[in-house]
């Protein structure tokens, strides 16, 4: 089933408006909802919206709240996200960066108390669209084993990483483990394995079923002990410079709420790049990448592409959703 775009973000829209947003904000979060599912990441966007209205119907999600600032310098500030919408929360954040980086060449933010931004990659987009090399994480509940572990101790911790190219920013968002919860659960609902070992089973054994990897949270380390490494060293940045809860913390919590975040964005031309050098090197470098020999019928593709790809038809063709989802959301707008 195929949604158009504005539809989607009207739909949005009406139904944060009446729990309690403000016409702004609800704006805003509606648009970075639907922009997820425009680029082909629904499990972030529409598949997402659901358990966002029922955290914000449980009070974990403040729809009032505004971020306060605890400390600042000229280039690092540390923000306390008040348990507002976590999408709202990383947009702020990332603003702040952007605008520190292009007076000082280099900004800093550090969140705590904030909600999931849900697609992490949208403030990637962010960031390099205003011309900033960018790298932004999360922490989150415990989900992920450390490497040899039979129970979670870890998050998925998405990772976020973005160069300013142009026509259009290229754009690394994955989390630590080798498939989101969120790509899990759309394969479950399809009835289908995923392509590759995605987890673990209660043997320990590795396996494409996600149906015993969600029910125990043992998904696979991205790069097996490497991910796991890296996943506990981005949780500790996070919550050290942000003040707030870690990864061992959040899990004590009866729902997933109040975790840390962390920002950073670095302004080219303040750090006495030459755009067009830039430029010419990042066109160069996608022009070796798409030369190299392929196992596929496709070239190789760098990060950022599939998602402008599915953007351009999108918008064209209409955006897929999960019809029992998207009915879901819309009987919603009854109940207002």
């Amino acid at each position: 089933m195929k949604v158009d775009y504005k539809r989607l973000c009207k739909v949005f829209h009406v139904v944060l408006v009446s729990k309690g947003f403000d016409d702004r904000k609800a704006e805003k979060c509606a648009t970075l909802f639907a922009d997820a599912s425009l680029d082909g990441v629904a499990s972030h966007g529409l598949n997402r919206f659901p358990e966002f209205i029922r955290l914000l119907d449980a009070g974990y999600v403040n729809s009032k709240a505004e971020p306060s600032l605890d400390f600042s310098l000229p280039v690092f500030e540390r923000w306390n996200g008040n348990l507002g919408a976590g999408p709202l929360n990383a947009g702020f954040a990332m603003d702040r960066a952007i605008s520190m980086a292009k007076e000082q060449g280099i900004g800093v933010v550090a969140l705590h108390r904030t909600n999931h931004w849900k697609r992490g990659g949208n403030f990637g987009w962010q960031a390099g669209k205003a011309g900033c090399i960018a790298i932004c994480f999360t922490n989150t509940l415990p989900n992920m084993p450390a490497w040899g572990a039979k129970e979670p101790k870890l998050g998925n911790n998405p990772l976020v990483i973005a160069l300013p190219k142009k026509p259009a920013p290229m754009v690394l968002d994955m989390a630590m483990t080798q498939f989101s919860y969120g790509k899990m659960l759309a394969y479950l609902r399809q009835g289908k394995e995923m392509p590759y070992p995605a987890g673990f089973d209660q043997n320990g054994e590795m396996t494409k079923n996600p149906e015993p990897i969600l029910a125990h949270n043992l998904a696979l380390p991205m790069g097996m002990w490497k991910g796991a490494g890296l996943a506990m060293m981005l949780d500790l940045i996070a919550s050290l410079l942000s003040g707030g809860l870690s990864t061992h913390e959040i899990g004590k919590l009866e729902e997933e709420h109040a975790i840390s975040q962390f920002f950073l964005c670095l302004y080219p031309p303040k750090l006495g790049m030459n755009e067009g050098e830039m430029q010419q090197k990042l066109e160069a470098w996608v022009e070796d990448l798409k030369e190299a020999n392929t196992f596929s019928d496709g070239p190789s593709v760098f990060p950022g592409e599939n998602s402008l790809k599915n953007r351009a038809h999108n918008l064209k063709h209409g955006v897929p959703v999960d019809k029992v989802i998207w009915e879901e959301v819309v009987g919603m707008l009854d109940q207002k």
